[in-house]
């Protein structure tokens, strides 16, 4: 039966997927890697499991858009204000000096102009999935690289709709006049779909989701997420705008609104099975033999994407003030190519194509092959900010030296150091400031956060704790007690490590996010680990004993103390 063919399909490449998935954990890689090598395997190019070039496009659309949708109920705007410049101007110049960039180098390699940027604009993008993904399974989506990281893939994916309109008008054709029509449709085109979205989503759905039915049964939402994000695929392709892009804007203007955090919980479990079908739809579009055939084009081509794309994010990270490591961690983050590249490289090959096969089949490779390298970038991150800070540190060593010794009378010499002032910092600070403002002192890599300190009329060190020089600025040979509030387990450690060595007198205090890395901080030198997990069920628990009116045990009554 025909009509079975597709479910089939899928069903074969999430059974792939599943197995390669589960032997690239077992392994310690990521389950992305066995996802794009069971894609690869069970491809029209290898095994032909699945075969039919149609149904593997078909494949690769639904789950691009589906997934776009779900990571647009993510996205907000305010999530985006908040993280500030490293987002807004940050991911802004990223994009635009990738994209020339790549359409410089293009240009050089014999592309025309209108191919040229359009190749440009699919490297401009990275892998929003991929790398949130990888940042918060190894608990590093806190850590300052990371944060950057998030902040320009906020700014990327917004960044998608003008690049989409960008490379469907380069597809209209080489006149001005051809130009000027493409661009007025296109924009009366994306203007009604984004009024028709607003109408829905502000006077429509807001009606339906406060139904009393609704709320009692789960189903309805679930489904009603779904028909969405479908139908948001639709009408953009109706429109001849990318289906991917409407999914993405639908799920963007559900994300604004007060049901955002329940859809997300509700489609969940959907994300995961779109996860694994996109990233198999994308190894299933590779082509082993094409690549063994031009390994040295494939190879050049993601040497050039890691390293170039790789500078350009060291270099912006690093106009916007951050330090060498945490400007070469970021960079790690966001050295590949992205799933809305596909979306890009899919739309330049349409009714006028932009580029050839052979650039396709290129463009295909060369992203695959970041991806794959992508797990192995982010776990190298924090090791290369160590180890950049330690080069740096060890042939400026004299600058550094000189520096200090200008300013050694001008040190403060406190008892209490609190290094982080995010809200766990300013609530230490808040709890110990009657009795002991003039004895503390704030070291904080946020300028905005150094200015809060500021205006607590407590003396703020602007710089990043795991350097040595920023702790001796900052007077820590004198401390007493320092108390460590930052989110990062990785950066906690290596702070650990450094007021050891500088003040071994001193008590250190350390904040652990999660329960399993308590053990990593006390065996690196914390005298006291303040578990937020295991803080947290206590507080549960003795709001249930009151609520229950159970009398705790005084050593409970301590520890909830």
């Amino acid at each position: 039966m025909p009509s079975w063919d597709i479910p089939l399909e899928i069903l074969i490449v999430l059974g792939a997927a599943l197995l390669l998935g589960t032997l690239a954990e077992q392994v310690r890689l990521s389950a992305i890697l066995g996802y794009l090598v069971a894609g690869t395997l069970v491809g029209p190019n290898v095994l032909g499991l699945v075969e039919q070039a149609d149904h593997v496009k078909t494949i690769a659309e639904l789950g691009v858009a589906l997934l776009l949708f779900t990571i647009g109920l993510e996205f907000s705007f305010r999530r985006l204000r908040r993280l500030g410049r490293i987002a807004l101007l940050g991911g802004t110049v990223q994009v635009l000096v990738t994209l020339g960039a790549g359409a410089v180098i293009s240009i050089v390699f014999g592309l025309g102009v209108r191919a040229a940027l359009a190749v440009g604009a699919m490297v401009a993008l990275s892998s929003t999935a991929c790398v949130l993904r990888l940042l918060i399974d190894r608990g590093e989506i806190d850590s300052i690289y990371g944060r950057n990281a998030l902040g320009m893939l906020l700014l990327q994916d917004l960044a998608v709709i003008p690049l989409m309109m960008l490379v469907i008008v380069l597809s209209a054709g080489s006149t001005v006049a051809d130009f000027s029509i493409a661009i007025g449709r296109m924009a009366l085109l994306a203007a009604a779909l984004i009024v028709g979205f607003v109408v829905i989503f502000i006077w429509v759905i807001p009606r339906l989701l406060d139904l009393d039915r609704w709320a009692r049964n789960r189903e309805l939402p679930i489904l009603f997420a779904i028909v969405l994000a479908l139908g948001s695929a639709y009408a953009a392709h109706a429109a001849s705008l990318s289906p991917a892009v409407g999914a993405f804007i639908a799920g963007v203007l559900l994300g604004e609104s007060k049901f955002a955090t329940q859809i997300r919980a509700d489609v969940g479990s959907l994300k995961t099975v779109l996860v694994t079908l996109f990233f198999s739809s994308i190894g299933m579009l590779g082509d082993p033999q094409w690549v063994l055939g031009n390994w040295h084009l494939v190879g050049g081509t993601v040497l050039m994407i890691v390293v170039g794309k790789g500078l350009i994010v060291w270099g912006v990270v690093r106009m916007l003030g951050f330090t060498h490591g945490i400007a070469a961690a970021t960079a790690l983050c966001l050295a590949q190519v992205g799933e809305f590249s596909f979306v890009l490289a899919e739309t330049s090959r349409g009714a006028t194509p932009l580029i050839t096969d052979e650039v396709f089949k290129l463009i295909v490779s060369a992203t695959i092959a970041t991806l794959f390298l992508t797990p192995f970038l982010v776990a190298a991150a924090p090791r290369a900010a160590r180890g950049v800070e330690a080069l740096r540190r060890r042939f400026f060593r004299g600058l550094v030296d000189a520096g200090l010794a200008e300013d050694v009378d001008g040190r403060p010499t406190p008892d209490i150091v609190i290094i982080g002032f995010g809200p766990a910092g300013q609530a230490v600070a808040g709890a110990l400031f009657e009795h002991c403002k003039g004895r503390m002192v704030v070291i904080e890599l946020n300028p905005r956060s150094a200015a809060v300190a500021d205006r607590f009329g407590l003396p703020a060190q602007l710089g990043d704790a795991t350097h040595r020089e920023v702790l001796e600025h900052a007077g820590m040979s004198t401390a007493q007690v320092v108390a460590i509030t930052v989110p990062d387990s990785n950066t906690t450690r290596a702070i650990i490590h450094l007021c050891r060595q500088i003040a071994p007198q001193a008590v250190l205090v350390a904040r652990s996010r999660y329960h399993v890395r308590r053990w990593e901080l006390e065996m690196a030198g914390a005298h006291e680990v303040v578990d937020e997990e295991t803080h947290v069920g206590r507080r549960i628990a003795a709001v249930v004993r009151k609520s229950v009116r159970i009398e705790p045990a005084p050593e409970e009554d301590a520890a909830d103390e």
